[in-house]
């Protein structure tokens, strides 16, 4: 399939044709942070702006959701997908035939981080509530924002991915391995990673008997038999091998374009249409630089005391308490305190009058992030002028959430080994409940591949 070494039918999992920058690439000005980042700081895109000025670049090729609600969308998109012809017929980007790519990424919060790029097959993914499929979202997908990001794929001959996929190896007996003999592989590229983003390596994997037996491990994972005893779960849920960790949307987007081209395409082109797949990141989420961080929000434009008294009105059926401190520190302690007690959640927040916390009793949500973002939605549904967006790090949700008519609110972490557990007894996440690291540690656009 594809011109394929390797496809395993029984998992959806491809050793597909990828594209590399060709040699003497600016690597450092080709590769770029996902755009789902720094969307409330202009400023960090105006840099990497100037950084890849004339120069090849991922930048070039994606659509950083900073500038989604600017006018000339429709003008951006077209120049995207010049580029990415551009880049074809002049060679900028060349193939490294049917592989896999071993990726060790070091950033300032971890030393090395372990992956696997590779594509999986969509039609083994589904992103709806109570899917049983073996690719599963890990939190809920809102379907407002696939629209404009299939659109960007619609006529685009390139995929770039973000997409990071978990699997739950504890025994690390797939991607673990191939760290002990990277010396075996080619180096395609080894590279200081633009705005503070750290140090990337990458290994290409082309021989046969190695990708057979990274198919062979992930088979092994997804056995029914092995799956009920590690999950203590009976014959009505679906085994779960893939649980999408970082670029849920990215990975619906890929999804809907698929299920919109298929209806045109005969039974054989159904089969090897290289949009079925799509590219993404896999990395195992016991792996040590693997770490789960919260996702706080900022809300802006509005009025302190109306949001916390409709948040009263909001949790009518709860107690709900508010409290006042002096500094982000009291506020996490706060915050770790409760997480000991499950019939009460608490999140802080930050405005313009300071620090605080705010504690549900006996809430209805599992999670402090679907207790907190149930309110919100509901509250941005009542008030139009108000808007929201979802940030990586306590300093920048400090700094937005200080400034007058803006409240920042801070949510603590979810314990990695309990996801696949989580998604598979009680579905998919409120969305926006982790992130798998810090907004510099995201997954940076690099490898290219071909889907027309």
């Amino acid at each position: 399939m594809l011109n394929s070494k390797i496809y395993s039918e029984k998992i959806g999992v491809l050793a597909p044709q990828i594209l590399l920058p060709k040699t003497g690439t600016d690597m450092e000005a080709w590769a770029v942070v996902a755009c789902d980042q720094y969307t409330s700081e202009p400023d960090y895109w105006s840099e990497v702006e100037e950084k890849t000025q004339g120069k090849p670049s991922t930048l070039h090729l994606t659509f950083p959701e900073v500038y989604l609600e600017e006018n000339g969308s429709e003008d951006r998109i077209k120049k995207i997908n010049d580029t990415m012809r551009e880049y074809i017929d002049k060679n900028t980007l060349n193939s490294q035939g049917s592989c896999m790519i071993f990726v060790d990424r070091k950033t300032s919060h971890a030393e090395s981080r372990k992956g696997l790029m590779l594509a999986v097959d969509l039609e083994k993914y589904n992103y709806n509530k109570g899917s049983q499929t073996l690719i599963r979202a890990t939190e809920g997908t809102v379907i407002d924002r696939l629209p404009p990001r299939i659109k960007i794929r619609k006529n685009a001959s390139l995929e770039l991915p973000h997409v990071m996929v978990l699997i739950d190896d504890p025994e690390k007996t797939v991607i673990e391995p191939l760290a002990k003999k990277v010396n075996d592989f080619e180096k395609v590229y080894d590279f200081e990673l633009m705005m503070s983003g750290g140090h990337i390596k990458g290994y290409k994997i082309d021989d046969e008997e190695t990708l057979s037996n990274i198919i062979n491990a992930l088979e092994k994972l997804s056995e029914p038999s092995t799956f009920k005893t590690k999950y203590q779960v009976g014959d009505d849920k679906g085994v779960l091998l893939f649980a999408v960790g970082d670029g849920n949307h990215s990975l619906a987007s890929a999804k809907g374009h698929w299920e919109i081209i298929k209806k045109d395409l005969s039974k054989d082109e159904v089969e090897s249409h290289p949009a079925r797949f799509a590219l993404v990141e896999l990395s195992n989420v016991h792996d040590d630089g693997i770490t789960f961080e919260p996702i706080h929000r900022v809300v802006f434009n509005v009025d302190n005391n109306d949001i916390f008294n409709s948040m009263k009105k909001f949790f009518n059926t709860s107690e709900i308490f508010i409290e006042k401190f002096d500094s982000l520190d009291m506020v996490n302690k706060k915050i770790e305190e409760s997480s000991k007690n499950n019939s009460i959640h608490t999140f802080g927040f930050v405005n313009s009058e300071g620090y605080g916390s705010i504690s549900v009793k006996d809430p209805s949500h599992n999670l402090e992030t679907g207790t907190l973002q149930s309110f919100l939605d509901n509250y941005i549904k009542e008030n139009e002028q108000v808007k929201i967006d979802y940030i990586h790090g306590e300093d920048v949700v400090t700094k937005l959430g200080a400034k007058e008519k803006n409240i920042g609110f801070y949510l603590p972490t979810m314990d990695k080994h309990d996801l696949f557990k989580t998604v598979i007894v009680d579905g998919v996440l409120p969305r926006k409940t982790f992130s798998m690291g810090e907004a510099e540690e995201k997954r940076f656009y690099l490898e290219c591949r071909k889907i027309v």
